[in-house]
């Protein structure tokens, strides 16, 4: 049996930044169940960093992460792990009350949220109709993430400060012990005083091998897709365009268009697959609101956003089991938070005091506990 200070169950995003803070303080050790880290929905992740992006909780994260996403640590990548791409939220006339209310939300959190006419948004983009193009909102500070470089830079940080990696690792029982946890996996016999649930859509499944009450995460897919690009118009200077109602978006992606339908449909954790229905309802709504023509699809993939009631992560000790923490229901904002999070759950960890970057938001930890009252009302409800 191998003994270790961290045991962290899952190397995608969640389990990799954890790791990263936590290397130069203890001895770190990742387990993960594929052959290779970020196989599920960190791999599948078509991610942005929106600032403006989730509820309050999510916001404040995002925000103490923009520092470390605009300026890594040295050596940390060797290339940006942002480009400017901008979002664009546009509706149809129905939708301009909720829209500009929503806009001057929006600007308290971040000022450079911009208030486009129905002209700005044609200039833009020409390809969207105008009558679901009337009005809308634009957050030019919203970027492309490099999800593969950021999930990269943590796993060889982590890796350079100690940590060790195993693959192929599956758990299949874990037991609590005088001194904290066994976890048996198919790589060997592992303890550790602390044991970091980042099994993604499998930490309510991982957290019942080892009796722990469950945080009632709810995995949901999402399903993507890129086709050609129009000809004749260059849409590399699009933003990533969604309608008012949540209902699509697209971007470009490497001289393609990523779309999706944007939906949230419940199902087990999984190894997730698109489903065709998906893609077809994602073309019709697109062709509907714009003149585009997609004939062909050239790569469809589904990823799961795992949510838990109040759509707030949990990260946080266990209040029924002491050693197990919980990192987890990131739902769709699991990159955009990684740097903060995976530092928060170090000083957690650590027992050290708030990292700066949150304290400047007036982040609360209580936010994120496992044992929060709006989870357990979500619980029992």
């Amino acid at each position: 049996m191998q003994t270790t200070d961290v045991l962290i169950i899952g190397a995608g995003m969640a389990g990799a930044s954890a790791a990263y803070f936590l290397a130069p303080h203890c001895r770190v050790l990742v387990l993960e169940r594929e052959s290779q880290p970020g196989y599920h929905a960190t791999g599948r992740s078509a991610a942005m960093y929106v600032e403006t992006y989730g509820n309050a909780t999510v916001r404040a994260i995002t925000g103490a992460s923009r520092s470390f996403f605009f300026n890594p640590p040295a050596g940390f990548a060797d290339h940006p792990l942002v480009v400017e791409r901008g979002a664009l939220i546009a509706g149809a006339a129905a939708d301009q009350d909720a829209l500009r209310a929503t806009w001057h939300d929006m600007r308290r959190q971040v000022p450079s949220v911009q208030w486009w006419t129905q002209a700005d948004i044609l200039q833009r983009v020409p390809v969207l109709h105008p009558e679901f193009a009337v009005g809308g909102i634009f957050e030019p500070e919203a970027m492309d993430l490099d999800v593969h470089a950021i999930h990269q830079g943590f796993l060889r940080g982590a890796k350079a400060a100690g940590a060790q990696l195993r693959c192929d690792a599956g758990v299949s029982q874990i037991s609590r012990s005088a001194d904290g946890w066994r976890v048996a996996t198919a790589a060997g016999d592992f303890a550790a005083a602390v044991l970091v649930n980042a099994a993604g859509a499998w930490c309510d499944q991982l957290a019942q091998l080892a009796g722990v009450a469950a945080v009632g995460l709810q995995p949901r897919r999402r399903t993507a897709f890129t086709c050609d690009a129009p000809a004749g118009c260059d849409s590399s200077a699009w933003p990533l365009v969604m309608d008012a109602q949540e209902s699509f978006y697209f971007k470009p992606d490497a001289g393609l268009l990523l779309m999706s339908p944007a939906n949230q449909d419940p199902v087990a954790a999984q190894d997730v697959q698109p489903e065709e229905l998906d893609v077809a309802i994602a073309v019709d709504r697109i062709e509907t609101a714009t003149t585009l023509r997609i004939r062909q699809v050239r790569r469809k993939w589904a990823g799961l956003r795992s949510f838990v009631a109040d759509k707030t992560p949990v990260a946080g000790f266990s209040p029924d089991a002491p050693g197990f923490f919980w990192l987890a229901g990131q739902g769709g904002y699991g990159i955009q938070t990684a740097p903060a999070l995976g530092e928060l759950t170090a000083t957690l960890v650590l027992g050290r005091p708030l990292p700066p970057s949150l304290a400047a938001q007036g982040f609360c930890a209580v936010e994120v506990a496992a044992g929060r009252s709006g989870l357990l009302a979500g619980l029992s409800g």
